[in-house]
């Protein structure tokens, strides 16, 4: 049977609805409460080290983002959001397809004037569209509270990085929203879905980084002439970076470190060829921070769009009755 009329008919409804039910829910304020207290502690300690020895520093602001103390055992801003957006992701999706067949309510929603297409990018996106009300309601308070009790305003770069480094977490957690869609879409059980997303980034989180370099040592064992004088392989080490970057975490951690961290040059070896002429501590502009981190944004959006046709595959060959 062919179809009449554009595939997106009643996108717009659906985003709304599911919009306002992630604002309105319990769940949805459990999480972004979550969020933000977790998120303010490493910014309160960050700035009471900042305030009492680097108060010279030239991007202040950012620091906010990459500082860990030495003295107490509290992470970076950006390795905790690599942890809970995630987390946030799978709790807003794993259910949201799966959840209406089980209300019974999927027959009903397709009985209307909307396409399947429709349906599935409307919950996504609604989705989507609630984690970044979230990170940009973070980002905003930490901009704040830095202004608060540093008393300069961030600088244009700082802005911009920042601002980027939204960019990037938001197709961070579209990867993460994306799975849980496509569990919720194969699965009939909410359960099962939550726990096989959190399955997989427990995977590619805890076990992937040292599956990769066991992979790497098979494939190109280090050389022992490297080994005898202390140095890495180059090939060893080039398969072990590349095989890293499957996973969603080093994507992620590849983007934000050269937009939150300006002296950053690089993201794997650098040889001394390739150190000519560069000024020690000297920062890159936004523009060649940006051209650092490129592929893997690219890479992010690519896995975010993959995944989520994965579910649309699915949910179109899926079977729906009353």
């Amino acid at each position: 049977m062919r179809r009449e009329g554009s595939p997106f008919t009643g996108l717009g409804a659906v985003f709304v609805k599911e919009f306002a039910d992630h604002l309105g829910g319990a769940r949805n304020f459990v999480l972004q409460a979550l969020v933000v207290l977790i998120g303010i502690f490493p910014v309160y300690v960050a700035i009471r080290d900042i305030r009492a020895s680097s108060a010279n520093e030239p991007f202040l602001y950012l620091l906010l983002f990459t500082y860990s103390s030495e003295q107490m055992p509290v992470p970076a801003l950006m390795t905790l959001l690599s942890l809970l957006i995630p987390l946030v992701a799978v709790g807003l999706a794993f259910d949201s397809v799966n959840g209406e067949f089980a209300r019974r309510t999927m027959s009903r929603i397709l009985a209307q004037p909307i396409y399947r297409d429709a349906l599935l990018l409307g919950k996504f996106l609604a989705a989507l569209a609630t984690v970044t009300v979230a990170l940009v309601a973070l980002w905003l308070l930490i901009l704040g509270v830095g202004l608060l009790a540093l008393g300069v305003p961030p600088g244009g770069p700082e802005v911009l990085r920042g601002c980027a480094f939204l960019l990037v977490a938001i197709a961070y957690a579209g990867v993460w929203l994306g799975v849980a869609m496509l569990f919720s879409v194969a699965m009939r059980s909410a359960a099962s879905a939550a726990l096989c997303a959190l399955g997989v980034w427990l995977f590619f989180t805890i076990l992937w980084p040292i599956m990769a370099q066991v992979a790497a040592q098979t494939i190109a064992p280090p050389d022992l002439v490297y080994a005898a004088r202390g140095l890495t392989d180059p090939d060893n080490a080039a398969w072990s970076l590349a095989l890293s970057r499957l996973s969603p975490n080093t994507l992620f951690f590849g983007s934000a470190q050269p937009l939150l961290n300006p002296s950053q040059r690089s993201l794997g070896l650098v040889f001394v060829s390739q150190l000519q002429g560069m000024v020690h501590g000297a920062p890159l502009p936004v523009g060649q921070s940006l051209l650092l981190a490129w592929p893997q944004i690219t890479a992010l959006v690519a896995a975010m769009i993959v995944v989520f046709a994965l579910a649309y595959v699915v949910f179109q060959r899926q079977e729906v009755r009353a």
